[in-house]
């Protein structure tokens, strides 16, 4: 029986086994962040694969761990290899995980989105504010692909989503919230401002959770471990580049050394994070 309940320890025992399978995360993603991803994803020590032709999404599905779907730079022969990836990783069982870039700024995405949750939801949504508001159906104001929205106003909908598709979203943010349908609500609070400088970060924590939802059956731990992780890494990176003076291109490659080189120790003393109901 799945345990409800976890402890900073638990967290840190899901990061030793993303570290012991190096699971195969498969991502569907943009173009702007494909590199990055990549990176933070051998960082943290799983294997990560950008495939998006539709004359091989499936077979790549199918020996995948994990499978992400970011919507950043959308074009019709990506949507379309997106559906027959996820209906593979569906049928094996395969953690799905979606990242609605931009939800809310225009027609195309919405309905790309709405698409894709709409039959054989992904098991989990991690997006900002603004994004997560829009996903479940609600105004929300969006300036691109960034937030005008705090992470705290997307509780509501968050739940409504977690409950429509009987999964996890994630509210990325200053605070991020994780939500489950069965009425879990974690909180954690680590993290950077510096974060939000770097093109790329919040994609990552998609593909994060790709590979933690891949080691991690329960997919709300699975998430927290993810965010929490990164967001440790976001300080440690932060206050490297603070003591050396260095700008967000030292602290892009900072915050890639933090993931990388975080411990136990460093990891167990600095998370912040509750877990309640709703």
């Amino acid at each position: 029986m799945m345990n409800h309940q976890f402890r900073a320890e638990d967290l840190w025992e899901d990061v030793l086994s993303v570290r012991a399978q190096s699971p195969l995360v498969h991502s569907i993603t943009n173009f702007v962040v494909m590199n990055f991803n990549a990176n933070m994803l051998l960082a943290l020590g799983a294997s990560p694969v950008m495939a998006h032709a539709i004359e091989e999404v499936e077979e790549m599905a199918g020996i995948s761990q994990a499978l992400v779907l970011n919507i950043g730079t959308l074009d019709e022969g990506w949507v379309r290899a997106m559906w027959v990836a996820k209906k593979r990783a569906r049928s094996k069982g395969v953690p799905v995980i979606l990242d609605p870039v931009g939800a809310g700024a225009t027609s195309y995405r919405n309905r790309c989105i709405s698409e894709l949750i709409s039959i054989d939801p992904p098991n989990i949504i991690r997006g900002n504010a603004s994004e997560i508001m829009s996903v479940a159906g609600l105004s929300a104001f969006t300036k691109g692909v960034d937030s005008l929205a705090s992470s705290d106003h997307a509780i509501e909908a968050a739940i409504t989503l977690a409950q429509q598709i009987d999964g996890v979203v994630c509210i990325s943010g200053q605070i991020d919230h994780v939500i489950d349908g069965k009425g879990r609500h974690a909180i954690l609070s680590n993290g950077s401002q510096l974060m939000t400088k770097v093109t790329g970060v919040g994609c990552s924590a998609t593909a994060m959770i790709g590979a933690f939802s891949a080691v991690q059956p329960d997919w709300l731990r699975a998430t927290v471990s993810a965010m929490a992780y990164l967001g440790i890494a976001g300080e440690i990176a932060e206050r490297k580049t603070t003591i050396t003076g260095g700008g967000s291109g030292s602290y892009q490659i900072n915050l890639l050394d933090a993931v990388d080189l975080l411990d136990r120790e460093m990891f167990i003393n600095a998370i912040n994070f509750k877990l309640s109901k709703y």
